[in-house]
């Protein structure tokens, strides 16, 4: 383990503190960023799936389509 000291904005950090509980922040935030930096190969993927058309046009019609769901 190493010791990292962050700054977040006070709401944030009463948020984790009301939430996750004093002794359990560091977890937490190791917990939900470890996948987000530790799989060398999620930029190749996410390239991989750009790249698909036809993946990306399906994409595109289903998020278009949520416009409609959307009070105005």
């Amino acid at each position: 383990m190493k010791k990292l000291t962050i700054t977040v904005d006070e709401d944030v950090y009463e948020g984790l503190h009301a939430r996750v509980g004093a002794g359990r922040i560091s977890r937490f935030v190791n917990d939900l960023v470890r996948p987000l930096v530790s799989d060398p190969a999620l930029e190749e993927d996410y390239a991989a799936m750009a790249a698909d058309g036809v993946r990306e046009a399906e994409a595109e019609a289903w998020t278009e389509g949520l416009i409609a769901d959307v009070d105005a």
